[in-house]
């Protein structure tokens, strides 16, 4: 376990200190990098260089709307009991951090099989978060913005390919092998330098929800694995992502339309520091 979960934190950690030291790191250059070249890429060579089924990948993909709604529901109705905005904290109650934190993870844990089933699942919260999730933030329509996104027209070519029952041509696949390959070392670094310029304030609201994130992740993941009848690396992979901490997308968009992104960051940083002991126990139990 400790060499599936310490490499992941190992590189946050020099993102941090790379922060810390003074170290010039743009992030909304390398955010858009992620977002627009990186991430579609690491999408497409990941599902199309893979020989796996049409029909697993489908199932994990409604697997994962069906744990975005449930989510959504269950973080609903706790907030308004609670008293909390949801404008402020459903999103990150929905969206966890299956990208920096959850794709080196699932790949460590279950191999490059292991990382096209996380991918499918990433891109499936990707869609949500930048739709849904910023609708939350915004209060307006986000919809349209769907149609901007390139992981959109990844994952489609990539089905496309999959459908057919053939391999994309080598020469697209090792392009995007080559530009996907920066993607999840520069998600691990952005997340350690957003890290070093958060603070907390009010731990036990953050430790509160930050707890429910990942207790309503892993325990919503198991019983829809089950019910998908996922094997044991599509069950491990899917439970692993929804059992992640809140996702660094949350405190961007919180920042970009001044919804309560102070509380934002604070519960980014409580839930990714919780992950540190809960990652080991959820792996623990999958594996």
């Amino acid at each position: 376990m400790l060499n599936v979960v310490a490499p992941t934190f190992i590189v946050v950690f020099i993102g941090w200190v790379l922060a810390k030291i003074g170290y010039k790191y743009d992030n909304n250059l390398v955010t858009s990098l992620i977002m627009n070249i990186g991430g579609p890429c690491l999408v497409f060579s990941t599902l199309g260089g893979l020989e796996i089924s049409a029909s697993l990948i489908g199932r994990i993909a409604l697997a994962t709307l069906f744990a975005i709604i449930i989510f959504g529901i269950i973080g609903a109705l706790l907030l308004k009991w609670a008293g909390l905005s949801p404008g402020a904290f459903l999103s990150p109650l929905m969206f966890p951090n299956i990208g920096n934190i959850g794709l080196p993870i699932c790949l460590f844990a279950y191999g490059k099989t292991g990382l096209a089933l996380a991918v499918m699942v990433f891109a499936v919260f990707c869609l949500f978060q930048f739709t849904v999730g910023m609708k939350l933030y915004s209060g307006g329509s986000s919809f349209v913005g769907l149609l901007k996104e390139p992981i959109i027209y990844a994952v489609l070519l990539s089905l496309f390919f999959m459908i057919k029952g053939s391999r994309p041509p080598e020469i697209l696949l090792r392009t995007t092998e080559l530009l996907g390959a920066f993607t999840i070392p520069l998600m691990l670094l952005s997340l350690g330098v957003t890290l070093a310029g958060l603070r907390i304030r009010s731990i036990k609201r953050s430790f509160l929800l930050a707890s429910l994130r990942v207790t309503m992740g892993f325990t919503v993941s198991l019983a829809l694995a089950y019910a998908f009848k996922f094997g044991p690396a599509a069950r491990g992979v899917f439970v692993l992502q929804c059992s992640m901490p809140v996702a660094v997308f949350n405190y961007m968009l919180a920042e970009r339309y001044r919804t309560s992104p102070g509380e934002n960051a604070e519960l980014l940083m409580v839930s990714t520091l919780l992950s540190l002991v809960t990652l080991p126990l959820v792996l623990k139990f999958l594996l």
